[in-house]
């Protein structure tokens, strides 16, 4: 069992865990960068494949789809597998889609690819922190090293856009996919030597009913919320329809899975523990807030600011050096202190560090937004290592997996739905503008929707576990798992 004690007198995280978080960290930085990297190619893909951007935005949404409906199986498969081999297979799938991505000869082709690819990537997201997690020893403090483990996870929205430019500004959209090569070559090698096997257990089977579930529910809801954007919002049938649809079948997996108690696909009655369920809740809405102002920040700087892709890119920089100051700094203080004031912190920051751009309109300094966005990328690193550490604490080793599959979910679908909300919103609030005043005043409103978002996980940080974890799950989860149980 995990367990997470004051600070004094626990043990130091052992090598054995540093080195595997920082081996996992080379090869799930290309996955995280891919993720991320082409925002700022869609135009340039469209142009040069000859498509519309209705058809070249499935490059993006086919990897998000793909990528959620791995990650429910990763628990089986590496029970069947073992850990190192599943992560060394996935990350293989993940360079071979690669490659193809850059020979892709036609928008279809590279669609199917990227499908692939986001396949590869969706198994080894919850393996970064499983694998990492299972070789630390009951007593040690989960902080410093959820820190490495998720770095990639804090940079790769930032930085990501930022390679892209530089990539298409300077050469072909196909070395877009390169970039993923020699990150995913050096990650095998240093798996292969440095990563500790674990005994597979060929045992365990493989939950079809589960999964014949929650595959159709992930790609309803996400394909739901990925389409919610664009005129009409989720009052279109293409958009309510599947979502509506993948609700219901997310509530019929849900009901299955606690009635199987402990040995379906996912164990959902992890929820009714109090790390885990607060955990899950925030990290939803901490994706909420993070891909939201992903799809705000970039349009405010070109829109409102007149700036190009690849100068958009660039002034969130600072950003993501924000990001890379909190980093020790989190991690030592959540072993020190605890999940909640912590991460309570880094949120107050970025909502204080967003505030801002409400008010921000063409006239205002880039200097003085970059400054803001240096505690925006401050306060949101800070916010990832308590949360994603605190859900594995008190954790017996089996289902750490399980753990690492909820909260990864929990953030997907959680930035999909801050994606939409504020992609309607924003589209809402600039429809017949004309000027750039008018522009500024329609993200001025869509910018407080993004503090709203940040208020409201302040408040579900408040259930977060300190620095003890035998309390029962929050009041806004044990109760739906209990029902269904009953």
């Amino acid at each position: 069992m995990i367990t997470s004690p004051a600070v004094s007198g626990s043990p130091a995280v052992p090598r054995s865990a540093i080195v595997s978080a920082l081996v996992l960290m080379v090869g799930g930085m290309a996955v995280i960068f891919d993720s991320t990297i082409m925002s700022i190619a869609l135009k340039t893909l469209a142009t040069d494949l000859d498509v519309s951007i209705s058809t070249i935005q499935w490059v993006t949404t086919g990897y998000l789809l793909a990528l959620g409906v791995a990650i429910p199986v990763v628990g089986w498969a590496q029970a069947r597998l073992g850990g190192k081999r599943l992560w060394m297979i996935a990350l293989t799938i993940f360079l071979m889609a690669s490659i193809a991505c850059s020979l892709a000869w036609d928008a279809p082709s590279l669609i199917a690819f990227r499908v692939v690819q986001g396949f590869g990537g969706g198994l080894m997201m919850p393996l970064m922190a499983t694998l990492a997690i299972q070789r630390v020893p009951s007593g040690v403090n989960l902080g410093r090293l959820m820190a490495t483990v998720s770095l990639p996870m804090a940079l790769g929205p930032i930085l990501g856009p930022v390679i892209g430019g530089l990539i298409l500004n300077a050469g072909d959209w196909r070395w877009l996919f390169w970039v993923n090569v020699p990150l995913c070559v050096a990650g095998l090698l240093l798996a292969w030597r440095m990563l500790p096997a674990d005994a597979p257990r060929p045992g365990v089977r493989l939950d079809w009913l589960g999964l014949i579930l929650i595959s159709p529910a992930l790609v309803g809801i996400l394909y739901g919320l990925s389409g919610a954007g664009g005129d009409g919002g989720f009052a279109r049938g293409d958009v309510w329809i599947p979502l509506m649809a993948g609700l219901v079948l997310l509530g019929a997996f849900v009901v299955v899975q606690v009635r199987k108690a402990g040995t379906g696909l996912i164990d959902i009655g992890l929820l009714r523990r109090r790390s885990v369920g607060s955990s899950s809740a925030v990290m939803f809405l901490s994706g909420a807030s993070l891909y939201g102002a992903m799809l705000l920040l970039p349009l405010f700087f070109q829109i409102v600011h007149g700036a190009d892709a690849l100068g958009a890119a660039l002034l969130l920089i600072p950003q993501g050096v924000g990001a890379l100051l909190s980093r020790t700094i989190a991690g030592r203080l959540t072993d020190a202190i605890g999940a909640r004031v912590v991460a309570i912190a880094g949120f107050v920051i970025m909502g204080a560090a967003t505030v801002p751009f409400a008010f921000a309109d063409a006239s205002t300094s880039a200097w003085l937004l970059g400054g803001v966005l240096v505690l925006r990328g401050f306060g949101m690193g800070a916010v990832m290592i308590p949360v994603m550490s605190v859900a594995f604490v008190g954790l017996e080793r089996d289902v750490v997996p399980h753990a690492s599959m909820i909260g990864r979910l929990a953030q997907q679908v959680g930035g999909a739905f801050g994606t939409a909300v504020l992609a309607v919103i924003l589209e809402s609030a600039v429809r017949g503008a004309t000027s750039p005043a008018d522009f500024a005043h329609g993200f001025d409103i869509a910018f407080w929707w993004a503090v709203g978002f940040t208020v409201v996980a302040i408040g579900v940080c408040f259930v977060l576990p300190g620095r003890t974890t035998s309390e029962p799950a929050p009041a806004l989860v044990a109760p739906v798992v209990a029902s269904i149980e009953g």
